[in-house]
């Protein structure tokens, strides 16, 4: 059974709401908007009736209260007034009233009124549900063939094994990071992190164009052979480009697009493919510099050893204003041992 919140400090109204409404419906009446929010605590109901003038707290400041709590904001509010014109009417409106009932009301009236909003409300919510659910299969399905794109890059690159999942996890801890510091704060507040994060793991997706010979090369590469590895650079960009073509979803590829195109530049412009300069440089590729080198010090690979955690922040922390954006090195040294965290548990 729905469950109604009546609030009036008129006895005679409340006993009349709960006269009409009882039988089809858990009624709770309440003689004051305080009353009301101390009941809010223990029970959350399916619809409101709200009383505008009141002694304690009139029926505006209730329903802005409510409108501003995330878990009352989405319960449907009908106030209950002596009297509608346009200047209450446009008032209530924008404060997120669905609807009046006039006093003094007919039995009819109130109930039809209530009826509706309540199916309405049970409507929209389970509409809400599925579509979360369906958006949540989606987001899973979403996440796994990406996933998957991701293996089949790390697959063929024998050197960098637990590359892609690792950076992609310290990747999200620098940007979580340099939203607790407010760094870059205009631009990096509007993101989702964990989005971002995730479409990191497609940076080097451009790899599945480059030949084993060189991909697995087991020395260093000659300056022919580094001039085609850098090619995945490009390569990566047609590849999103491609995905981006046959799907709706621009948010998460653009962000893609964006590590795989820039986290070879250099803050000092001589990087690559195009040699951009400082802040000329999209901020997620900048972000993904620091966090691939970090990766490529600490790992093994065919031409050198690994270098151990520390060496490689004092690396890192060398070449702020030269490979790396300052500012980005910064945070990343008040934090490198989130990293190192994240190298050990691997």
């Amino acid at each position: 059974m729905k469950t109604i919140f009546v609030i009036d400090d008129s006895d005679t109204c409340l006993s009349k709401v709960e006269e009409v409404l009882e039988s089809q419906y858990s009624v709770m009446t309440l003689p004051s908007a305080s009353k009301m929010f101390t009941m809010l605590e223990k029970i959350v109901p399916d619809l409101i009736l709200l009383d505008i003038s009141m002694p304690e707290m009139d029926g505006y400041t209730a329903l802005r209260l409510l409108k501003n709590n995330p878990k009352t904001s989405n319960i449907p509010v009908i106030f209950l007034t002596g009297q509608v014109d346009a200047l209450v009417e446009a008032r209530s409106f924008d404060l997120g009233v669905v609807d009046f009932i006039v006093k003094p009301f007919s039995a009819l009236v109130l109930l039809n009124r209530v009826k509706m909003h309540v199916d309405i409300d049970g409507v929209i919510r389970e509409r809400t549900e599925h579509l979360e659910q369906k958006n949540k299969q989606m987001e899973s399905l979403y996440d796994n063939i990406v996933s998957i794109l991701a293996d089949v890059v790390e697959s063929r690159d024998h050197s960098t094994g637990g590359h892609i999942e690792r950076t992609t996890i310290q990747t999200k801890i620098l940007i979580d990071a340099m939203i607790e510091r407010n760094v870059y704060s205009e631009e990096i507040n509007s993101w989702n992190s964990d989005l971002v994060a995730s479409s990191a793991r497609l940076h080097d997706i451009g790899k599945i164009s480059i030949p084993d010979s060189i991909l697995n090369k087991p020395e260093k590469l000659n300056d022919e052979e580094f001039e085609i590895m850098k090619s995945h650079v490009t390569a990566g960009e047609q590849i999103i480009d491609k995905i981006m073509s046959k799907t709706k979803e621009e948010t998460f590829w653009n962000k893609a697009k964006i590590f795989a195109s820039y986290h070879h530049e250099r803050w000092d412009g001589k990087g690559y493919p195009r040699g951009l300069e400082g802040l000329d440089i999209p901020l997620l590729g900048r972000i993904l510099a620091v966090v691939d080198v970090y990766d490529a010090l600490i790992s093994e690979r065919v031409y050198k050893k690994a270098y151990d955690h520390y060496k490689a922040v004092e690396i890192i922390k060398s070449e702020a204003g030269k490979q790396f954006d300052p500012k980005i090195v910064e945070v990343f040294c008040e934090i490198h041992e989130r990293f190192m965290k994240v190298s050990v548990e691997w």
